[in-house]
This record gives C-alpha cells, structure tokens and sequence, in this order.
C-alpha cells in the first residue's frame, strides 16, 4: 500500500515531499508514477462518483501531485491542479456570489488584480483593495460601518506581491469568517513548507505550481487546496466545466520538482538571509523589503506565523548621478552576468526584474523596485555579481 494512502500527520513536510505520491508499495510497482496519455477512459452503464470517464475530468497523473499537495497543506482532501496559476484564481473567484464583494490587497499578484478588477468593471463583483498589513484597515472594509455590505471573500498575500507586506492571518481570517466571508490566500511565495494558510484560518489556499512547487522553469501550472468537501466541490465543477486542466505531462514534472522542494527552499532561504543583509548596508540601496531583517515592518509577524522567511526580496535603487531610481534600476539588471533578468520566481535559477516594466502593476509600486529571486547557486557567487552591477551604477 502507498504511503500516501496512510495517515501521515507524524511525518515532516521534509519527509512528505519525498514520501507522498508514491505508486503502491507492491512488487515490480515503479518508485515513479507514470504518465497517462489518454482523452477518454473505458466504461459503460451511468458514469458515478468514482469513474474518470472522460479526460476533462480526471487523469491519474494528476493524482499523485494532489494527493502530495493536500498532505502538505494540513488538509485531508487532495488538491485540485489547474492549466496555470491564473486558471486557478479564475477558479476561486468563481466562489462569490453575483454581485458579492471581494476585499483584496492593493499590492497583490497583478494577474490576480487585472483578473479581480475586470469582473468589477463588468459588475460581476464589488473590488475593495487594502493595505493588508494594516489590520484595522482590513476589518473594516471587510465588514464596514454603515449600509455598504459586508464582504463575501478575502483575498490574502502574506508576504505580498511584490513589496512583501505581512498580513496577520489569523486575525483577517477570524473577523472574515464572522462577517460571513471566505478566505483564500496565495501561498506561493512561502510554499506549505513555510507557511499553512489552513492552519492560519484559511478556507482555500491558491499556488502557482510554476514557482517554488515545481522549481525549474519548465512547466506552467496552479492549484488550489481546501479542507472543505462542498467547497472542494464547487472548484472540482468549475474546473471541469471552464477546461482549466493540467496537462499530464506537466502534472508528472510538476511531481518530480517536487520531490526537492524541501532542499531548494532550505538553501534559497539560508542564502536570501545573508544577501538580504548586504544590501540593506549597501550605500546604492534606498530600501529593501525582505520580512527576515529586524528592521523589517513585517519581521515580527512574520516571524510568528512562517517557518522562515522566503527567498523574495524587494529592493529600491537608489538615484546615482545623471540616473533616476529607474533608470539605475534598469542599469543594475543589465549589468548581471549571473542573475537572469526574467520575470516569474522560485526556480533554481535566481532572477531579477524591475517590476513596473510590466505595464498591469500598480502605479504604486515604485519605479526603482526590483525584486530579487534568490535561487540555489552558491550564495557568493550571488553576491559577486550584485556587487560588480551595483558598482557599475557609480561609473
């Protein structure tokens, strides 16, 4: 019998990402599971609870990756994988009622705001975003005085895209919940081995498989994770009906990166830490967000609610002579040898990007922000070549 078939709460997330998703443990059973190219399954007579029946419904490759991701999460029910992060969200926006009202961070994943501001637009929905470090704030958009309605679901990044705001998760949830709302958190940056937003008061917990969870660029995925049998339902329909579906390939891989989460997150953390501390001396540095500093506005809940504190840091450049903050941004891109300038994050590789080159992100988010995705390289090496670009700023 497979692993994943027992109880494995005795188990750390270290062990779960190995151990989970493993084929039955019978004789000549693969270690692996395998791939299953098929758009259709055999059967005859009503198609019930348990028949795959077609392939838009089910696969068995997507199977393994669930199951691993629900274990991961603190949820009994296996996770729902999607075409990508943003079939995803599309997903678990679908959960409000017509004309609800959705309270998201104003500093949130662009896709997610693009895609919440939209159906705003089109009356689908009402749109209050919030500076999701500030509590009181939240509470009150959530539930506010007077005769506006109380919001039907809150969205949490906890740290947020991309300046890295902490939220107090357990709080927002709470005072969610009592106004009658869901909550969903984006959990892509910390990964389940960070932080357990279902454990934290969440109903619904969303990944960008292409990030952390699968961690080498090569596939394009989401998920979403509940411990809410109707709930996982409700996804479970949409999927199948909207056509968000993983390829079975992609799924395979998606499992496979996975298997070495624990080790990439250990060493792109441990290596974040220590160049998160250099720049914050560094005189080119204007500011820097990274939730593990002292200094840090969102260090100490941070430090209470995660087991860690990430590999995403934000820094702001500084104006060097004839050079505006952005235009020192853009020179300190360009200037790496070894950090790729791409957008996305948690690979192996470390990336870096100046974020308002992309047109949807907030105006405010700074100019000269650049967010730093710190893989698994050799943290000098790292360093090496931040030093040499931030150097060349001055010439």
């Amino acid at each position: 019998m497979s692993l994943s078939e027992h109880q494995t709460a005795s188990l750390s997330a270290e062990t779960v990402v190995v151990a989970a998703g493993r084929p039955p443990r019978e004789r000549d059973q693969p270690v692996n599971p395998p791939i299953t190219l098929s758009s259709t399954y055999f059967g005859t007579g009503p198609l019930g609870d348990g028949d795959r029946g077609y392939g838009r419904y089910s696969n068995p490759t997507w199977d393994p990756f669930e199951e691993a991701l629900g274990e991961l999460e603190g949820s009994d029910l296996p996770g729902l994988l999607y075409a990508s992060g943003l079939a995803a969200v599309s997903s678990a926006l679908s959960l409000i009622p017509a004309g609800g009202v959705l309270v998201m961070p104003s500093h949130s994943y662009s896709g997610s705001l693009v895609m919440a501001s939209e159906l705003a637009q089109k009356g689908f929905i009402e749109l209050r975003t919030v500076d999701i470090a500030d509590t009181d704030a939240v509470r009150e958009a959530i539930a506010p005085a007077g005769p506006s309605a109380a919001a039907s679901m809150l969205w949490l990044e906890s740290p947020t895209y991309p300046m890295l705001g902490i939220a107090d998760m357990q709080a927002l949830a709470d005072a969610a919940h009592a106004a009658g709302a869901i909550v969903v958190t984006d959990n892509t940056f910390s990964t389940p081995l960070v932080q357990q937003p279902l454990l934290l008061g969440s109903d619904v917990v969303l990944h960008s498989v292409t990030k952390y969870l699968a961690g080498h660029s090569d596939v394009v995925l989401g998920a979403l994770v509940t411990s809410n049998p109707q709930i996982r339902s409700e996804l479970l329909h949409h999927r199948i009906i909207h056509g968000g579906i993983a390829g079975p390939f992609e799924a395979w891989l998606a499992l496979r990166g996975l298997r070495t989460l624990a080790l990439r997150v250990e060493r792109s953390q441990a290596s974040a830490m220590v160049l998160a501390e250099r720049l914050a001396a560094h005189p080119a540095i204007e500011s820097i967000r990274f939730p593990g500093l002292p200094a840090d506005p969102g260090h100490a809940r941070a430090k209470e609610q995660m087991k860690g504190f990430g590999s995403i840091i934000c820094i702001q450049v500084a104006a060097t002579g004839a050079l505006s903050g952005a235009d020192a941004a853009d020179k300190l891109v360009q200037a790496l040898r070894l950090w790729l300038p791409a957008t996305s994050l948690g690979g192996v590789e470390s990336l870096i990007e100046r974020r308002r080159r992309h047109t949807a992100e907030p105006a405010s988010v700074p100019e000269n922000l650049v967010r730093l995705s710190v893989g698994i390289e050799n943290v000098e090496d790292l360093w090496s070549d931040l030093e040499q670009a931030l150097k060349a700023l001055d010439g």
